[in-house]
């Protein structure tokens, strides 16, 4: 009877085994196209979604990653943009979701205060600024109105939050930063602990975030959205403290950069630079996220660099995600995505950029979407 036992108990264990040796059937392996695509985030005009709208074939036949939503036209100074109301985006959204097989990353700039899309014309509820937040210094207070703005964007259909500003008030008259009361403090501590309550909340929503904008915007004295911003003579080290902090923290798995020129960092704004984004942001503080650039259609990017050096020198820089917003003074570019996927391609043609530095982000951002899924 022993030998019996025994000899079944080795069949069960031997069957067992080969089971588990069966290999499951793996997925095709992602095509260049859908690799570059997934790279690609865009800004659109239209506040329904039909099969004849170019986005919906930058969706569907060029795989792009993501979209940007905008309640206000800047190019034509105009309303609508994507928002009419909270029930027409949430059917707007859901419609892209469909068309993106529910993998699109869809985002939006809320950070509470005067920068914020999601707004009470269209049924949404407002939240204090962040430097009312930091003001306050209230950890209750800051989680609240945190979750004030989670639920907006849930119920908004968007899962990724272009917030929370991590800049220093370094400078409270900054145009585009202080004097619009988008940081949370000039102190460093500060700005951490309700940074990290900010995005603590949304992870907890599924909604991601892209704390912004490194190296640091805080002490600019000009409006990278318009032209130059040079902050050679201002910026300090410390603004380096709220990145290495969150990342130490594990609450940061996504980053947006700046397009600030700091002739002490690199002769290249820092979008585009391999010193600020590779060197430093990657290699020196040891962020291994995604990387996404600020709108590379920005006057500080757009009126010094051609469309393709941008894009070559944002790729070499390490740079995931190109961000182009279609959402700026001047000229609205539809075939956006066309053009930016042949610039791409070119430079992949040519050598200057390797399809391994595409498979690259690629991979990152694949394992940044399976966070939210």
């Amino acid at each position: 009877y022993m030998y019996k036992f025994l000899f079944f108990i080795f069949l069960f264990v031997s069957c067992s085994g080969s089971e588990q040796k069966q290999p499951y059937p793996k997925e095709p392996p992602p095509s260049l196209e859908e690799q570059i695509g997934e790279m690609l985030m865009i800004g659109f005009r239209d506040t329904v979604l039909s099969t004849g709208n170019e986005l919906y074939k930058n969706i569907t036949e060029d795989h792009i990653g993501g979209v940007i939503i905008y309640e206000y036209d800047v190019p034509s100074k105009s309303r609508p943009r994507n928002i009419t109301s909270k029930e027409q985006l949430k059917n707007l959204t859901t419609d892209l979701q469909k068309a993106g097989g529910g993998d699109l990353l869809i985002a939006v700039d809320e950070e509470g205060g005067l920068v914020s899309r999601l707004k009470e014309r269209y049924g949404f509820a407002p939240a204090k600024s962040p430097l009312e937040m930091g003001e306050l210094n209230d950890v209750d207070s800051t989680k609240l109105w945190a979750t004030q703005i989670a639920k907006k964007l849930i119920n908004a259909g968007c899962n990724l939050n272009f917030a929370p500003v991590v800049d220093l008030n370094s400078n409270p008259d900054c145009p585009v930063i202080g004097k619009i009361k988008r940081p949370f403090s000039a102190d460093p501590k500060t700005v951490v602990q309700h940074a990290g309550i900010f995005m603590e909340v949304m992870k907890e929503n599924n909604i991601l975030c892209a704390p912004k904008h490194f190296p640091g915007h805080g002490s600019a004295k000009a409006d990278s959205h318009l032209g130059f911003t040079d902050v050679s003579d201002t910026w300090q080290k410390a603004e380096l403290l709220p990145y290495e902090l969150l990342i130490k923290k594990g609450h940061c798995d996504m980053i947006m950069t700046a397009h600030i020129y700091n002739k002490n960092l690199d002769t290249l704004p820092a979008t585009l630079s391999r010193k600020v984004i590779k060197e430093k942001l990657r290699n020196e503080m040891g962020f291994q996220g995604v990387i996404i650039s600020d709108d590379l259609q920005m006057g500080a990017i757009s009126n010094y660099y051609g469309l393709e050096k941008a894009i070559q020198l944002s790729l070499e820089a390490d740079v995931d995600i190109l961000l182009f917003s279609n959402n700026i003074p001047g000229q609205y570019e539809p075939r956006i995505v066309k053009k930016v996927i042949s610039i791409i391609k070119k430079l992949l043609a040519e050598e200057k950029i390797s399809r391994e530095r595409i498979k690259a982000s690629y991979d990152r951002i694949r394992a940044l979407k399976a966070k939210i899924k």
